[in-house]
């Protein structure tokens, strides 16, 4: 590729030598968490062992010694080792956090290190355990050099995660015959070379490719035809940051998704903890039996894409659709109070629900 002119007579080039690279980025991961063949393979790349619980979940990566585990202590007050040598935290630790009546977990991974999605120390089970979180936390030394940073965005991009992006905004869709269309009213660059290069290599023939947001590009037609690929936001913690001059604090203070901290005086971790409630994005509904107060203590914790009364309701118990006859809504949501709506309502931060049953 980087011997290959990039122009309108090469793009569809472009486009096939990157899918063969995702394919076989793929089959090497297969490989190593034994998908492949539906072989047992090893454990190289299957993560750790650890429940979900609560509400949502965020993992912390970062290089050995970074702080990770001080870290989870201060913040959940759950021990994690740790220790002045690299690689102290050996398995996964959770910890819960219990903020605004949402039970959050944390996950202090083990350190990774260059080339840990292609197997090196126990990257591939750090990384595939971050794939299964909400929210990345990526931990980050600040006497370290910034390339720390890339190297870890590296292998976490090798490994099928997208940090802080949405999904592409297109639509794929397979056909029996009528060859390779692509329907482009856009700004975005991506051609028809480029898609017929990147389905030769998917052996696909007949396909439609439906581009609907101005920034997509051949990277995210390939990550939507290979597929395995998951979107989660990210935080860069900066820690230790008692050793750096004021100077270079504002500096890492203005930087976009950054919030320096040093965990082992506790300095910003309530800035830290509200950084990760803005960006996971939840709203909290409150429950009301009939006839009685709200109950303020313990809230259905959704995220804002399915905060809806089916969405409620599914979080408390799936059977209780079926049931439903409608349901009454106080707060933000409602136009007035006691609103009576359906399952397709969206709710808002802080609503309180009274669900009524068929008789």
């Amino acid at each position: 590729m980087a011997r290959t002119q990039k122009n309108k007579a090469t793009s569809g080039h472009l486009g096939l030598l990157k899918a063969k690279i995702a394919r076989l980025r793929r089959e090497l991961l297969d490989e190593g968490t034994g998908r492949a063949k539906g072989a047992g393979g090893n454990d190289a790349g299957r993560g750790f062992e650890v429940n979900k619980v609560g509400d949502s979940r965020i993992g912390f990566v970062g290089f050995p010694s970074v702080g990770k585990s001080t870290l989870l202590t201060k913040l959940t007050g759950t021990f994690s080792e740790a220790a002045d040598y690299e690689f102290t935290t050996l398995v996964a630790v959770p910890g819960t956090l219990h903020y605004r009546g949402a039970r959050l977990q944390l996950l202090d991974l083990p350190g990774i290190i260059e080339g840990a999605a292609d197997g090196k120390g126990r990257g591939r089970q750090v990384i595939a355990t971050a794939r299964t979180c909400d929210m990345i936390l990526i931990c980050l030394d600040a006497m370290k050099p910034l390339t720390h940073k890339r190297i870890i965005e590296r292998e976490l991009e090798g490994f099928g995660i997208r940090l802080n992006r949405e999904p592409p905004n297109l639509e794929y869709r397979k056909k029996e015959r009528g060859g390779v269309g692509l329907v482009n009213h856009t700004k975005s660059p991506l051609t028809l070379d480029e898609v017929k290069g990147v389905l030769q290599e998917s052996r696909v023939h007949n396909a439609d490719v439906i581009v609907r947001g101005d920034d997509v590009t051949v990277d995210d037609l390939v990550d939507v035809v290979e597929g395995g690929v998951v979107y989660i936001p990210a935080i860069y913690v900066v820690n230790k940051i008692d050793q750096i001059t004021l100077g270079e604090l504002e500096v890492l203070a203005s930087l976009p998704d950054h919030v320096p901290v040093c965990a082992f005086e506790g300095w910003n971790l309530d800035g830290l903890v509200e950084a990760i409630w803005d960006r996971l994005d939840l709203v909290r509904v409150y429950t009301r039996p009939r006839g009685a107060l709200p109950d303020w203590n313990d809230p259905v914790v959704l995220r804002r894409k399915a905060a809806t009364v089916e969405g409620f309701c599914n979080k408390i118990h799936r059977g209780i659709l079926k049931q439903l006859k409608y349901a009454l809504v106080w707060g933000q949501s409602a136009r007035h109070r006691g609103q009576k709506v359906g399952t397709t309502h969206e709710l808002m931060d802080e609503d309180i629900v009274q669900l009524v049953k068929r008789i």
